[in-house]
């Protein structure tokens, strides 16, 4: 089992502090990023009051998953398990990395049943 806590700064002040979870089947995650959290809860995800996606993703060797990045966004990247390529740069479990001036983030799992995280941000 993996713990990850999520801090992310509402959008406005006065929405009280919340804590959620739900899960998502490694079957909806795997060979793909899978949308995990927004700010309209759209195809399931949870609810974060902030201009902010939050993706899951479970990669094997050799797998490939792309989020475009919008125009003047960035994007973080955390690698939970396993081993991985974003971008050109290998990363491995419990590395994260900062995308800037790019148009897409690119990863290819490196290693069985890498999981990710991949947040799309203003």
């Amino acid at each position: 089992m993996h713990f990850l806590q999520i801090w992310i700064i509402p959008d406005r002040e006065g929405i009280a502090p919340r804590y959620d979870q739900k899960r998502f089947p490694d079957e909806e995650k795997r060979g793909r990023l899978r949308l995990i959290g927004s700010s309209d809860g759209r195809d399931g995800s949870i609810v974060i009051h902030q201009d902010v996606e939050l993706f899951a993703g479970i990669l094997d060797e050799g797998e490939r998953a792309t989020l475009p990045l919008r125009k003047s966004r960035r994007g973080w990247l955390q690698v939970v398990r396993g081993e991985i390529e974003a971008n050109g740069s290998r990363l491995k479990a419990g590395d994260g990395a900062a995308i800037g001036d790019e148009t897409a983030l690119t990863v290819t799992g490196k290693s069985k049943n890498a999981e990710i995280l991949a947040f799309d941000l203003p």
